[in-house]
C-alpha cells in the first residue's frame, strides 16, 4: 500500500484508498474537468471535496499541495518513476492523465499538439474572461455602476465565442474528429455562462455549432457522472 504521509493535504482530507490517483476538487468548471476526464479515461480515483471557503482552499494543508489556493489538485500515487506525484493547475492535470493514459490526446503527434493548442486557448482566454462575466454579472461586481469593466468582458466573451462557433463548422470536437482534453476544459465554461445568468447576454443561443457541441458533450456518460464529483453539498 503507497504511503501518502507525506502529502500534509492528507491530514485534513483522510485518504481511504492510497493507491489509487487523489481528487482535491469542487464542481466548478474548473473542478470538473479533471473529474470527467479521469472517468473518460478509466483512472480509478477518490474524490475529496474541497470548497472555495477559505477555510478549505486557504488551509495550510491544501496550500501545500497547491500553493496558489484553487482547486483542483491531484496526488497521483503511480507518478513517474513510481513516485507519488502532487499537482495543481487544471491545464497541467489534464495534459498529465492524457500523456499517461493515453487517451484524449489523439492519435498523432499533430492530433496532441492541437488539443494542447485549444486546451491553452481555454486556459489563456475563455476560463478568465468567462470568470469575469460571473463576477460582473452575478456576483459583487454587478453592483458597480460604471458600465465599462462588464462591456469589456462581454465583448470579449462574444469573440471568443465566435471563434469556437466557427471551429466548431464541420466537426464535432473544437480538435477535430476526436474527442480531447480540449473540449473536457471548454464546455464546463461554456456551461458556466448559463450558470452566470450571462448566456443571453452574449448570446450564447445564437450560435448552434456551440449549442450542438454542448449537447453532444452533456450526452456522454462520463460528463454525466463527472460534473457531480466531488458532490456540491458533503
Amino acid at each position: 500500500m503507497t504511503d501518502l504521509s507525506a502529502f500534509p493535504i492528507t491530514k485534513k482530507w483522510p485518504v481511504q484508498n492510497p493507491d489509487v490517483l487523489q481528487l482535491f476538487s469542487f464542481p466548478t468548471p474548473n473542478g470538473v474537468k479533471v473529474a470527467i476526464a479521469l472517468e473518460e479515461m478509466g483512472i480509478p480515483y477518490e474524490a475529496h471535496r474541497v470548497t472555495l471557503a477559505d477555510a478549505d482552499v486557504r488551509s495550510p494543508e491544501f496550500l501545500s499541495l497547491n500553493p496558489n489556493n484553487k482547486i483542483p489538485a491531484i496526488i497521483d500515487p503511480n507518478g513517474p518513476d513510481g513516485e507519488p506525484l502532487g499537482l495543481f493547475e487544471s491545464g497541467a492535470i489534464l495534459i498529465y492523465l492524457a500523456e499517461k493514459s493515453g487517451k484524449l490526446i489523439g492519435e498523432t503527434a499533430a492530433d496532441k499538439a492541437k488539443a494542447i493548442q485549444w486546451l491553452m486557448f481555454q486556459m489563456g482566454g475563455v476560463g478568465p474572461m468567462f470568470g469575469q462575466i460571473g463576477f460582473f454579472v452575478k456576483f459583487a461586481g454587478s453592483e458597480i455602476e460604471d458600465p465599462r469593466p462588464r462591456e469589456r468582458y462581454v465583448n470579449e466573451a462574444k469573440r471568443l465565442l465566435a471563434v469556437i462557433e466557427k471551429q466548431l463548422s464541420g466537426q464535432d470536437w473544437i480538435a477535430g474528429d476526436f474527442f480531447s482534453i480540449a473540449d473536457v476544459a471548454i464546455v464546463p465554461w461554456l456551461k458556466g455562462l448559463h450558470f452566470y445568468q450571462a448566456d443571453e447576454l452574449v448570446g450564447l443561443h445564437d450560435l448552434p455549432n456551440v449549442q450542438n457541441y454542448i449537447e453532444r458533450f452533456n450526452a456522454r456518460p462520463s460528463v454525466v457522472k463527472g460534473s457531480n464529483i466531488p458532490p456540491r453539498e458533503g
